[in-house]
Order: structure tokens, then sequence, then C-alpha cells
């Protein structure tokens, strides 16, 4: 192969792989903005804003099936070694987290519709503070990942932990306003369905991270993931004094 042939190849592959990261970053764009609308589609109880997030997830959906077929025709054809096939594969695990990001952003949107059949109760006030907290690392890991940069990485990597620790009080202080009176029951439970797919949302940011991580600096992060959700140990008291609701109904 001549000199210049091999030049003509590199050309052709970094301007593919400028291609499928600018595909990245229209899709994280988009799934940033789904995000946000969906939060601001509960905080107004706008089910027709709600609906057109909803909507708008297929197009996620279409943008991962371009990348996919990008990156398999990029692998096949040009079949890169080292930091280009790292390059291609986290582009492609990239894509499916985004996708995923999508899909709970329209869930998101369609519990604040169910959410907007009920009175309003007081934990829907505390989503919007969680969810821009999550909003901030998508964009920051985004960033990150346009800049090549492991360190704004493993920083967002890092805040999952408070994301965690928000959706616990969360769900704590959900799960008292259901247990003071049975009628909060079914709003909450649309709350915490809420509140658990943001906090999903923020564990595919962070996975991201990681991915980004990777790719700048060729190996994993170094210790377990920082978890402050203790949800799953969770064991409410009731409150003294609080009258028990009869038993049987009687």
């Amino acid at each position: 192969m001549s000199t210049s042939q091999g030049e003509h190849i590199v050309r052709s592959f970094d301007t593919e792989l400028e291609e499928l990261n600018q595909t990245i970053v229209r899709m994280g764009g988009i799934a940033e903005s789904l995000l946000a609308t969906a939060i601001q589609a509960l905080s107004r109880r706008d089910s027709e804003l709600a609906s057109r997030v909803v909507k708008s997830d297929g197009e996620i959906d279409l943008l991962e099936q371009k990348i996919n077929e990008q990156a398999v025709q990029m692998l096949a054809l040009r079949q890169p070694m080292a930091n280009d096939l790292r390059a291609v594969v986290s582009a492609l695990r990239i894509s499916s987290d985004l996708e995923r990001i999508g899909d709970y952003a329209a869930n998101v949107a369609k519990r604040s519709m169910a959410l907007n059949q009920v009175p309003p109760v007081q934990p829907a006030s505390s989503i919007p503070r969680m969810a821009r907290l999550v909003q901030a690392n998508i964009k920051r890991v985004l960033d990150a990942y346009i800049a090549q940069d492991a360190e704004m990485a493993l920083d967002v990597w890092h805040s999952d932990g408070e994301v965690d620790e928000m959706y616990t009080s969360l769900f704590r202080e959900t799960l008292t306003y259901m247990m003071e009176d049975p009628r909060n029951i079914t709003p909450c439970t649309h709350i915490l369905f809420i509140a658990k797919n943001i906090e999903r949302i923020g564990d595919h940011a962070t996975n991201i991270a990681e991915l980004v991580h990777f790719l700048v600096k060729g190996v994993q992060i170094e210790g377990g993931r920082p978890k402050g959700d203790t949800t799953s140990y969770a064991v409410m008291e009731p409150k003294p004094n609080a009258e028990e609701a009869p038993a049987n109904g009687g």
C-alpha cells in the first residue's frame, strides 16, 4: 500500500469517526432536552407537553439505529485497533445508554400525565431539584466526551452518590405521606416511579462517564461506584401519636 493510500484511509476513518461523534452529541442533546421538558411538564401539570416528550422519544431510537449501523460498518471495513477501536466501541455503548435515558424521560412524562388526574401532593415539588442535578450530569458527561476529558467524567461519576441520596430522601418523604393518608397512595406511587426513573437516568449518565474515562485513559475507574441509595433497606416507623388506620376497615 502506498503512503498516499494509507493517508487517505486514515483521513477517511477520522472523518467517519467525527460523524459518529457528532451523532452521539446530537443524540445526547435530545436526551437532555427530553428530560428537561418532561420535568417542565410535571411542574406545570401540562399533559400536552408531556405527550410531546413521549412522541419525541422515537427520534432518539432512530439515532441509536444510525449509530449502530455506522459503528458496525466501521468495525467491518476499517478493522480499527487500540484507541480507534475503543472510540468506536465506546460510541456504541454510549448510544445505548442515551437511548435508555430517552426511554426513562418518556416514562417520566407518562407518569406525569397520570399524576395530573389526581390532586397534587407535596413530594412532587422535590422532583425538579433532583432532575436538575441529573440533567447537569448529562450535560457535563457529554462535554467530557466531546473534550475527551477524563477528569470531568470522573467528577460526574463521583456525583452519582448525591443523586442517590436525594432519591433516598424523596423515597422516605413519599412513604410518609402514603402512611399518613391512604388518599395519597395513588399520586405518591406515581411520584415514586418518576423519582426512580430519574435516578436510573443518573445511573446511565454515570455509565457514560465510565466509558469516557476508559476511552481517554484505556483503563477502568478504580473502586466501586459511589452509591447513596438506601431505599432497599428503608424501614418506615410510624410518627408518634399518628392515627392508625383501623384493621379490616373496621
